[in-house]
């Protein structure tokens, strides 16, 4: 599939468009590899510049601290999944049908293009599902989150309670639902690969399919 994509990401999440410069695009594409690689714990800016082949004080012109580089990388990557949501469910009419959709995108590879999209996705998928409840799970919450800087996440969940809705329109916590989707998609892909005790999934199955299969009988027993 090919897709050219320029998602607006919530200008309080930076200090300067990295959009707006070839620089700029350069700091996020590099910062993406370097969280993949090392984890956003021994992630810093300083190891970003040098990858960069720029400097400490040329970052921090674009984005405050990590924190907020990591929330605009996730909030691209979520704009990026709401749009296949929606673009690969625009054909489907049937409910469980589309529910099925969504699992698969949280749960599989997503699909990338021949080059226009400008970021690693794979690596991106692996990010989220490593680091990204790090940008919530912080004392200031609530000041962060008073700036929008989770709208993305937020659409997307109310795309999803949507589709919830039109399963059981008597369902009474869509929302909550959605939102546990998506976390449990990303706990249990990475308890699957790297604490299986923690799931059920069996010796040398499919860690895709494990999760699928549990999230879809999740969802359809709550739903009825």
């Amino acid at each position: 599939m090919e897709y050219q994509l320029n998602f607006r990401v919530n200008n309080n999440i930076y200090i300067r468009d990295p959009e707006s410069s070839e620089l700029g695009k350069e700091i996020v594409r590099k910062a993406i590899e370097l969280i993949y690689e090392i984890g956003y714990e021994h992630f810093t800016f300083k190891k970003l510049a040098t990858e960069v082949g720029t400097t400490e004080a040329s970052i921090y012109r674009y984005f405050k601290n990590k924190h907020f580089l990591l929330v605009y990388i996730l909030n691209w990557y979520w704009s990026y999944l709401e749009f296949l949501v929606m673009f690969q469910l625009k054909n489907i009419n049937d409910p469980q049908l589309k529910i099925r959709k969504v699992i698969e995108l949280l749960t599989r590879e997503l699909p990338t293009d021949s080059g226009r999209i400008k970021y690693n996705i794979s690596f991106l998928n692996q990010i989220v599902i490593t680091e990204s409840s790090k940008v919530y799970l912080v004392k200031e919450i609530k000041e962060i989150n008073q700036a929008e800087v989770f709208k993305q996440f937020k659409d997307l969940c109310n795309t999803i309670s949507t589709i919830v809705l039109e399963l059981n329109p008597q369902y009474p916590y869509p929302h909550s639902l959605s939102s546990t989707l998506i976390e449990t998609s990303h706990n249990q892909q990475f308890f699957s690969s790297n604490l299986k005790r923690l799931t059920d999934v069996k010796t040398n199955e499919d860690v895709s399919g494990y999760v699928a299969a549990y999230l879809e009988d999740l969802v359809f027993r709550v739903l009825k």
